[in-house]
Parts: C-alpha cells; sequence; structure tokens
C-alpha cells in the first residue's frame, strides 16, 4: 500500500517552473531518496507535500485521501511530519520543553515524561534542560527530528538532515533513521551526501531542473546517463 502519492506536481515562482509534473509514490515502510543538483526542486516538492506551498497543478494523495493544498497544521494531525534545511528551534526554552510543545493538546499525554521518550530515542536525554540555543550543530539536527517524532507521524519527511555533520554525526544518525524505519516509520529523505542516500534508501527519485529524470533502485539511478550528466559525472557515488 502506498502511503504516498504525487501526481502530475507542478509549481511556478513567476516566470520561473520549479517543479514541473513530477509524479512518484512511497510505499508504507519504505525509504524514498529525492535527490538531485541544487535548484532541481527538491525542497520545493517537499513543501507542497506538506502544504507550506500549494502547486499549480498536480495532487497529493496520503494513505488514499487527496489533500492537496492542505495546510500544515492540518497535516500534522493527518500523520505528516517534517524537519527543515535551516534547523530553528525555540532557542530561549529548553530542549524538553521544544518537545513538549509539540505534544501540546495530546489528550492524555503528559508531556515532560512523553518529551524524554523521545529525547532518549535521539539520544539528547542527557541536554534535557539545556537551552536549545547552546547545543551543537549536530545536537541541533537530533531535537530537529525529534520535534518531528514527537507529532507521531506516519510519514516523516526530512529535508538534507546530515548537512554540516561529521562522519560519526553521520553515522549515528543514519542508525538512528535506520531503526525508526525498521520500527515501521515511512520516510522521504533530500539529500547532497551520496553516499548516504544511497545506503539509506530503498528507492531514488532524481529531480533536475524542476523534473523527474530517474527513478529506481540506488544501485541503478547511479549508471543512469541522465543522472550522471545532470551531476556533471563526479558527484554520484555509490
Amino acid at each position: 500500500m502506498d502511503v504516498l502519492t504525487v501526481k502530475g506536481l507542478t509549481k511556478s515562482f513567476g516566470g520561473l517552473v520549479a517543479v514541473k509534473n513530477v509524479s512518484f509514490s512511497v510505499g508504507k515502510g519504505e525509504i524514498l531518496g529525492l535527490i538531485g543538483p541544487n535548484g532541481a526542486g527538491k525542497t520545493t516538492v517537499l513543501n507542497l507535500i506538506t502544504g507550506f506551498l500549494k502547486p499549480d497543478a498536480g495532487s497529493i494523495i496520503f494513505k488514499g485521501e487527496d489533500v492537496t493544498g492542505s495546510p500544515p497544521h492540518v497535516l500534522v494531525k493527518k500523520g505528516v511530519a517534517r524537519t527543515f534545511q535551516l534547523v530553528n528551534p525555540f532557542s530561549n526554552m529548553s530542549v524538553i520543553d521544544n518537545i513538549a510543545v509539540a505534544l501540546y493538546g495530546k489528550r492524555g499525554i503528559r508531556s515532560t515524561e512523553k518529551a524524554v521518550k523521545f529525547l532518549e530515542l535521539v539520544g539528547l536525554a542527557h541536554r534535557k534542560e539545556e537551552l536549545a540555543k547552546n547545543l551543537p550543530h549536530g545536537d541541533l539536527k537530533k531535537l530537529e527530528i525529534a520535534r518531528a517524532l514527537a507529532t507521531e507521524p506516519e510519514l516523516l519527511l526530512l529535508d538534507e538532515p546530515f548537512a554540516g555533520l561529521s562522519l560519526e554525526e553521520a553515522s549515528e544518525l543514519m542508525e538512528l533513521l535506520k531503526k525508526l524505519n525498521e520500527g515501521g516509520l515511512t520516510m522521504v529523505i533530500i539529500e547532497h551526501v551520496m553516499r548516504v542516500i544511497m545506503r539509506l534508501s530503498h528507492r531514488v527519485v532524481v529531480l533536475c531542473n524542476g523534473e523527474k529524470i530517474a527513478e529506481g533502485r540506488p544501485s541503478e539511478v547511479v549508471k543512469d546517463e541522465k543522472v550522471i550528466e545532470a551531476y556533471l559525472g563526479g558527484e554520484v557515488v555509490a
């Protein structure tokens, strides 16, 4: 069963067509990698799926329901969550309070206890009382993911979660995402660290100039001539 299906997504900004007739699906329990050179339209696709932008054309189906044009707060309640390229926590609040905000209003939930569980999951429980603004970059990335997980999504979309991480931090994050996926979480991941995305994804969709140019298993996609050309022959390496 497909958790997400996008059909013919198109979005223009003035005279610039950022996304043109993009279609793909994501199966339940799958990790889909969404890759492409800078300016390919990847983040715009995520913004369309998560309701931060409305498409000019096309449809977005989540668990069999047409959610095209639904705002983010509605999609979160339905089970769609995301992270952002630029991490932007509540800087002057504690780490645990950042998680508690995402839990606010859930019936029967004691926010503090539940928040600790999400922090334990991402390895931040020991920093729960620190102010978010004092966290190093790698821990901020973990906090961003924990905040998204606190909404208890069925589909998690991550926008360059490995950007700026050290090799050790990237390895830890990869193991975390694998663990979440093994627990049943479906994911779409935008990433420029190709070695990571090729090892993490079950399937990959490649965008270039707003259009889908390839789709398939990572081992197949890296051999596609159109993909190699889009990356100027040297950047896509398994």
